[in-house]
């Protein structure tokens, strides 16, 4: 659809992205398990926009806990997405409000990745 030139392009500037930040994040004890990128086209220049390497559009595991072939504790998105399985959202418009300790829990798993990965506290 966008053609090969531009394709290999957005593939391999997703991939540099991708593998510098899995560096920087693996040496302190965080694997990017992965992530997602959103590029546009201003003229005929490639653009990357739209939020990227955070908790909302990458999945970010302890590497301590890793374990090969099941679902891994995280500091993203899963726990609310875990939570809506559990109350069988059917994944229509409105979604359903979160309870309090939901949101409690996953803004202290985004601000223990954020200590983790910066090295200090979100103020």
């Amino acid at each position: 659809m966008i053609g090969k030139p531009l394709a290999e392009k957005v593939r391999a500037v997703s991939l540099d992205i991708y593998t510098r930040a899995a560096a920087y994040a693996g040496p302190r004890g965080v694997l990017l398990a992965d992530t997602k990128f959103e590029f546009g086209l201003l003229g005929e220049e490639l653009m990357w926009i739209d939020e990227a390497l955070t908790p909302d559009s990458s999945r970010f595991w302890p590497a301590a806990q890793y374990k090969p072939g099941g679902a891994q504790p995280s500091f993203d998105k899963q726990f609310v997405r875990d939570y809506l399985e559990r109350i069988q959202w059917p994944k229509m418009p409105p979604g359903p409000e979160l309870p309090p300790d939901v949101v409690a829990a996953t803004r202290a798993k985004y601000r223990e990745a954020f200590r983790i990965l910066v090295g200090h506290e979100l103020d």
